[in-house]
């Protein structure tokens, strides 16, 4: 089993063995309000240390106890090869979404980015 797919169950207990700067990358992600996103960039931002590629790093070795869908892309891109599973999240919680173009691959939605991501401050429930 690899570590992004252990249960959310088993991160207490994972916690211990997992590098410093991993678990300040996984308490944010669990901070993240549900209908909202922070891109990885912005994550590294918010602990004013690494930057996207060591965020995304983290996210793929250890993301799967926190929700991995709501750290993505500055695009707006889904993230290739979980889009169906980030796409049912994105839908349950009202994560606003731009409906896709014909010419997009698969005519997937991307995120609405400026109205889904969230800045970390209080308004955690408003979309702006």
């Amino acid at each position: 089993m690899s570590e992004q797919s252990l249960p959310e169950d088993t991160r207490e207990g994972y916690a211990d063995e997992l590098p410093e700067y991993a678990e300040r990358v996984l308490e944010v992600a669990e901070r993240i309000p549900q209908g909202r996103v922070m891109t990885y960039g912005d994550v590294a931002e918010w602990l004013e240390e690494g930057g996207p590629r060591q965020v995304g790093r983290v996210m793929s070795l250890y993301g799967g106890a926190v929700p991995w869908w709501r750290v993505v892309r500055s695009d707006g891109v889904l993230l290739p090869g979980h889009e169906l599973d980030a796409l049912d999240h994105y839908r349950a919680e009202g994560t606003p979404l731009k409906q896709a173009s014909r010419a997009a691959e698969g005519h997937l939605p991307r995120l609405d980015m400026k109205r889904a991501r969230w800045d970390g401050g209080a308004d955690a429930g408003a979309h702006t």
